[in-house]
């Protein structure tokens, strides 16, 4: 008998898509050849660093300064934060300072410690389906419910289906723009609206609903559109956000957390996340790549290639007749698909195809296909995405 706690060997099974297609692919490039298989099932940024991160590296690992590898603040290097506080105030259009920034071991770090801060046993969390794959999980780790909300047909947000999910025990209302697995980015006039709502909804329940937006995929937008910034919805904003997918650095967990500077308890809501970040074992964000990253604010990865993937993998789902919503950013497609989405990932994967059922993002019917691959990879794969579709107008 198995000593694993149930609700562990339950969380395996729901998370088991991902990881399914991920043991499912290496199998099958070992059986039949890397170049034959065609993996769209992983969102692992494959662009390289911009050539400057190198540089710093090198520079950083020459440094031999005195205690600069011992403890510092919880929050983070001072220098780092101020740092970053510069960029984001101009980007969110608020004044924030250094105080109103924490680093993190990566987005999901910060959603971790967010949720920690916040959440009694039993608050309530809204979700947005499609939603990334761990928020249920982040959110139970801290006690919290997460109350899943469909947006619309296009996948923007659905203000009444969220008023109507708000109740007194509603502590954060959780968006992803631009999204995983969608690519939609929320606009502006609709966070406006949001932020509205749930101060209204804040003052009719006698609490304080915090909007918190989980932004990694903020640099990677196509078409010329903008991501609009968080903090002019309402002061109760918390962004969260990394440096996985701006700097194309997943592995090396540097995140960040920046609270609205005019939030009403903004030094409780900081002190609480400082302590959070220690005691869940964070500690505090890997020293190096904080000192790397100061140096790095007016840089990022060359995202265009992720523009130039996208127009290739458009043109093999419109060849092959699949339905999708043209994503506005990030590097993902989540089409429509005919017939049962677990049963067209089994086709595709005749095809020698990986994609990963919706059902694992909260919208069963659609698949997830990930970007992260050479453009020539996604080109060679339209045959197999026409004889799928051919299979499964057939059934």
């Amino acid at each position: 008998m198995s000593g694993v706690a149930k609700k562990m060997q339950m969380f395996a099974e729901k998370s088991s898509w991902i990881r399914k297609m991920f043991e499912e692919g290496a199998k099958m490039k070992a059986e039949f050849g890397a170049d034959k298989v065609f993996d769209f099932s992983i969102g692992n940024p494959d662009v390289p660093p911009p050539a400057k991160f190198y540089t710093v590296l090198r520079e950083l690992a020459n440094n031999e300064q005195p205690g600069i590898h011992g403890y510092m603040p919880n929050a983070g290097y001072p220098f780092v934060r101020e740092a970053l506080a510069k960029r984001l105030g101009k980007e969110q259009q608020v004044n924030l300072q250094l105080g109103d920034i924490l680093m993190t071991c990566g987005a999901a770090g910060g959603l971790n410690v967010i949720f920690k801060a916040l959440l009694d046993p039993g608050d309530e969390v809204v979700i947005l389906a499609p939603f990334f794959v761990e928020y249920h999980f982040y959110i139970d780790n801290h006690g919290g419910v997460a109350t899943v909300v469909p947006t619309d047909k296009d996948f923007n947000l659905d203000l009444a289906a969220i008023e109507a999910a708000l109740t007194p025990k509603t502590k954060v209302v959780l968006i992803n723009s631009p999204n995983n697995p969608t690519g939609q980015i929320y606009s502006a006039a609709s966070l406006q609206q949001l932020g509205q709502l749930l101060d209204k909804a804040g003052e009719r329940f006698g609490t304080t609903i915090y909007l918190v937006s989980d932004e990694p995929y903020r640099n990677i937008v196509f078409d010329n559109h903008e991501v609009p910034p968080l903090m002019t919805a309402t002061t109760n904003a918390i962004l969260a956000s990394s440096y996985s997918k701006e700097l194309s650095l997943p592995g090396e967990r540097i995140g960040y957390l920046a609270v609205h500077p005019e939030m009403q308890d903004k030094a409780t809501v900081l002190g609480a996340m400082t302590l959070a970040n220690r005691i869940l074992g964070f500690v505090n964000a890997p020293a190096l790549m904080q000192r790397a990253v100061v140096e790095l604010q007016d840089v990022s990865a060359d995202n265009s290639i992720y523009a130039r993937r996208l127009e290739v993998f458009c043109k093999v789902l419109d060849e092959a007749g699949i339905t999708y919503v043209r994503p506005k950013g990030a590097f993902y497609l989540f089409p429509q698909v005919p017939i049962d989405d677990v049963e067209f990932c089994r086709l595709l994967q005749e095809q020698k195809i990986l994609a990963v059922p919706g059902r694992g993002f909260g919208m069963p019917g659609y698949i997830r296909l990930a970007f992260c691959v050479d453009e020539k990879v996604i080109a060679r794969s339209v045959d197999g995405f026409k004889k799928a579709m051919a299979q499964a107008r057939a059934l």
